[in-house]
C-alpha cells in the first residue's frame, strides 16, 4: 500500500493527518502518522489474508495488558465510528482490517547496545509480562504461529528452497537433533505469552533505570510453551558475530544476564532450563527456513526478510559442535 493510499485512510478512518512513513513489515502495512501538534500514532493495515479472530485477540490482549499491569505496552484508539478494528477497502478491492495504536518514541534495542544490567532489565519485563499474561484466554490464541518452535517439524518441507548444500545438512542435522525432543517440550507449562520478545520490539532508554520504556509488536502472541517464550527472548541476545567468537566462545553470557532478571520474577523448572536452549538451536533453524523461503516468494523485501538470516549459520554451528547432553547443560 504506498503512502498516499494510506494517509488517505488515515483521514477517512481516524480523522488524522499528517506526515507519514512507512516502518518495514514482515507482512503488514505499517505506518507512522505525526500530526501537526506533534502526536504520533501507528497505523497498522493487515494483510488481506489476515484472520480478524486473531487481530481481535492482539487487541483484547494490549487492552488486558493496559488494564492489569503496569508495563510499557501501547493503547489502541477506535477508529470515528467507535471501533478498535477498523475495515478499509484498498484500492485492489480488497478488505483491510486496521489498528491505531501509540506510537511509542524511543531507541529501538536492535539499534544499540546493553549492558549486563539493562539486560537483567529486559528479562525482568519479559517475567512481568508473562505473569500479566497468565489470567488472559482468546479463541485467536489457540491458533499456529510457523514462529513457534512447537511446530518445527511443519516446516521441513521448506528445506527444498535452501539451495547451499552445506546449509541444508546443518539444518537438517539440527533437525534431527531437536524433533526427538517433541514430546518433552509438549508436556511444557503453556499459556498466551508474547512469542516474539526480540531486539526490534523493545524501545529502550539507557538514561532510566528500568531501561525498557515500550514494548510493542504483539503480531506473534500465541498460547504456546512458557520455555519457548524465553527461548526466543535467548536467541535475540546471541551475539551477531558468532563466527568471529568460534565454536569455544560462550554464546548464552548476555543471553544469562537476561534470564537473571527474569528469574527474579517468575519461575522456571529444571525441565523448561533443560529445553530451552535446544529450543534456541530450533528457533535458529525456523528463522533461516522460513526467511529463506519468503525471500524468494518476496523478493522485492528480501533484505527486511533475510536481515538477520547469516548470522544463524556459525550459531547453528555452535550447537552441533556440542552433544545434546551438552546443550542441555548450557544455563546450569
Amino acid at each position: 500500500m504506498s503512502d498516499e493510499v494510506a494517509a488517505d485512510l488515515a483521514l477517512r478512518h481516524y480523522g488524522l493527518s499528517g506526515g507519514i512513513r512507512r516502518f518495514a513489515t514482515e507482512k503488514d502495512d505499517t505506518f507512522r502518522i505525526t500530526t501537526a501538534d506533534g502526536a504520533a500514532y501507528v497505523l497498522k493495515i493487515g494483510n488481506a489474508d489476515e484472520d480478524r479472530t486473531e487481530l481481535d485477540m492482539q487487541v483484547a490482549l494490549i487492552g488486558h495488558l493496559a488494564d492489569s499491569a503496569d508495563l510499557p505496552v501501547p493503547c489502541v484508539f477506535p477508529d470515528l465510528s467507535g471501533d478498535l478494528i477498523s475495515e478499509m477497502i484498498d484500492p485492489e478491492g480488497q478488505t483491510r482490517l486496521a489498528r491505531l495504536i501509540t506510537y511509542l518514541p524511543g531507541t529501538v534495542l536492535d539499534t544499540t547496545d546493553s549492558s549486563a544490567a539493562e539486560r537483567e532489565r529486559i528479562g525482568e519485563v519479559l517475567a512481568r509480562l508473562r505473569l500479566a499474561m497468565a489470567d488472559f484466554s482468546h479463541p485467536g490464541a489457540h491458533r499456529v504461529v510457523a514462529w513457534d518452535v512447537r511446530h518445527l517439524a511443519g516446516l521441513t518441507e521448506l528445506m527444498e528452497y535452501v539451495a547451499d548444500p552445506l546449509q541444508r545438512a546443518a539444518l537438517q542435522a539440527g533437525l534431527d537433533r531437536f524433533l526427538p525432543l517433541m514430546p518433552r517440550v509438549d508436556a511444557l507449562r503453556r499459556q498466551v505469552l508474547h512469542n516474539d520478545f526480540s531486539r526490534s520490539n523493545l524501545i529502550v532508554d539507557h538514561a532510566r533505570p528500568d531501561f525498557v520504556t515500550g514494548i510493542i509488536d504483539f503480531g506473534d502472541a500465541v498460547h504456546t510453551a512458557v520455555a519457548v517464550d524465553v527461548s526466543t527472548a535467548l536467541l535475540n541476545q546471541l551475539p551477531r558475530d558468532a563466527a568471529a567468537r568460534g565454536r569455544d566462545g560462550d554464546l548464552f553470557s548476555e543471553g544469562r544476564d537476561l534470564l537473571r532478571g527474569y528469574l527474579t520474577f517468575a519461575d522456571l523448572t529444571e525441565e523448561e532450563l533443560r529445553l530451552i536452549p535446544h529450543m534456541v538451536m530450533g528457533r535458529v533453524i525456523a528463522r533461516a527456513l522460513l526467511s529463506i523461503w519468503r525471500a524468494a516468494l518476496l523478493p522485492e523485501n528480501a533484505t527486511y526478510i533475510l536481515r538477520n538470516t547469516d548470522q544463524g549459520w556459525a550459531q547453528l554451528d555452535w550447537f552441533l559442535a556440542r552433544s545434546p547432553e551438552q546443550v542441555s547443560d548450557l544455563l546450569f
